[in-house]
């Protein structure tokens, strides 16, 4: 989750593999946009079938204490949890933005597309420790998240 924008990405059926899908645009992160971004995301997870959770990833300093960014998206996740039924899990978020930065730098060199395409594939790294986080059994039961 940025200032500007927050990162979308979804698995497959079976929870196995995550995808980015895009962002959802903000305008800060005070307590209506916050509010305006939860909605938004709500709805999106809303047209989806079979979610089992909502993953948002929880930004830390590299030893695991909090940073400035912490209790922004720990508000968020509160907010987001008002606005839908589905549980939401809080994922460490650590270096996953210089991990989708280096895996697009392999595939695309033109810098303004990396940066629309940034927030989504850091998101989908996210998602993705998750689901590789998770039991197996859980994942045959053919549920996915976002």
């Amino acid at each position: 989750m940025g200032e500007r924008r927050i990162g979308v990405a979804i698995s497959d059926a079976t929870g196995t593999l995550a995808r980015p899908i895009g962002v959802v645009r903000t305008s800060g992160l005070d307590g209506d946009a916050l509010d305006r971004a939860a909605a938004e995301i709500a709805r999106l997870a809303d047209e989806e079938d079979g979610l089992i959770a909502l993953v948002v990833g929880l930004p830390r300093r590299l030893d695991g204490s909090a940073n400035d960014m912490t209790p922004r998206v720990e508000a968020f996740a509160q907010t987001l949890g008002r606005r839908t039924s589905l549980p939401i899990v809080l994922q460490d978020e650590r270096l996953t933005s210089i991990e989708a930065e280096s895996r697009l730098a392999t595939r695309e060199k033109n810098w303004r597309v990396r940066k629309a395409r940034l927030d989504a594939a850091a998101a989908a790294i996210i998602l993705q420790d998750y689901l590789d986080s998770r039991p197996q059994p859980a994942m045959a039961e053919g549920r996915h998240e976002t």
